[in-house]
């Protein structure tokens, strides 16, 4: 088998503002270890899948600085989308350069670029089983990841029958549920959808062909354009929606390697390693009977007295102080923001 890995590296990550830019979004900040979030996920992929085989898609903008923290990329695997245009029109695109580069048989894994893991070889065996999966019933493969909460951020995957030794037919994506029903989610055994994707590329194209009127001529008359390509799909579409909710040919492959989508400020919390008290800290810190806090100070020393569930981040010349609860609803703040403020960021 011939692996390749496309990693979607796009996006601003607007709800780590301030922090997060889009000059240095969420993926190239050190949010889960001491490294840009991107260089953990590719070290993450390098035992199954070299450098030569491994694309990059991201922003325009933002190509130079990935190529700072991925010198060991070739730097034609840097792929520039010119506009959003969502994951199917990005994934179509990798699998397309994949059959290029490559064969229509070499299997491709999608993941992105801004998760946590706690498992790595827990996430490359998952991988690695969703491959041989693919490979073997030429369908399109998500990992499922096993709950480990009633979580209502994300979305979920209802299993069906089985369809080999690891995997299932899917019976149903669901979006982001409300708490109650995600608890009885949870009991009913369906699985996280973690947005990793695994196939052979071209079984993929066809099914983009088959199932994809909003992206597929575009793919068909600009083959060797990227930009044209990009410029030509009218709406931004979801891989989810566009394809794996239209295919029957989807099989789940359960996975259970400590995987966090590191969505909010308040995400930190469980993926960070934290205090006595609960709380998560990077930088020049000190709390005293402070519990369940997130702080992350760049180049400020933080002081927290007192307080608990608070979210602080900190930099030179600005600073946020929200909740926990709060943290997740960024985007309303920074629409509000006068433009005195929203220029220091």
């Amino acid at each position: 088998m011939t692996r390749w890995a496309v990693v979607l590296a796009g996006g601003v990550g607007s709800r780590f503002w301030p922090i997060s830019t889009p000059d240095r979004p969420k993926q190239l900040l050190p949010l889960a270890t001491t490294e840009p979030m991107l260089a953990d996920a590719l070290a993450r992929l390098a035992p199954i899948v070299p450098p030569e085989r491994t694309l990059v898609l991201t922003n325009a903008g933002l190509v130079d600085a990935i190529a700072r923290i991925a010198p060991a990329l070739p730097r034609e695997n840097l792929i520039a989308e010119p506009k959003p245009a969502g994951t199917a029109a990005a994934l179509a695109w990798g699998a397309h350069l994949i059959a290029q580069r490559g064969a229509r048989d070499d299997v491709m894994i999608s993941v992105h670029a801004d998760w946590a893991i706690g498992d790595a070889d827990g996430f490359r065996a998952a991988l690695i089983a969703a491959a041989e999966t693919a490979e073997r019933q030429h369908a399109l493969v998500t990992v499922g990841v096993v709950p480990v909460r009633p979580d209502p951020g994300f979305g979920y995957i209802q299993p069906g029958e089985p369809a080999g030794p690891q995997a299932r037919r899917v019976s149903r994506f669901v979006e982001k549920p409300d708490r109650a029903r995600a608890e009885a989610m949870v009991r009913d055994g369906f699985l996280w959808n973690s947005g990793i994707f695994v196939w052979r590329a071209g079984d993929f194209l066809d099914e983009i062909t088959a199932l994809t009127p909003e992206i597929a001529p575009h793919l068909a008359a600009h083959p060797d354009d990227a930009a044209g390509f990009f410029g030509a799909v009218d709406k931004p579409i979801a891989v989810d929606v566009g394809v794996m909710e239209r295919s029957a040919r989807v099989l789940v492959v359960p996975g259970d390697f400590g995987w966090d989508d590191v969505g909010t400020w308040a995400a930190l919390k469980r993926v960070r390693e934290c205090d006595a008290r609960g709380n998560a800290l990077s930088g020049i810190v000190h709390a005293l009977d402070a519990s369940d806090n997130v702080v992350h100070a760049d180049g400020n020393a933080v002081v927290l007295y007192g307080v608990r569930d608070l979210v602080v981040v900190s930099r030179p010349g600005l600073t946020l102080v929200t909740t926990t609860e709060r943290a997740s609803d960024l985007k309303q703040l920074i629409d509000t923001l006068p433009p005195h403020i929203r220029e220091l960021s």
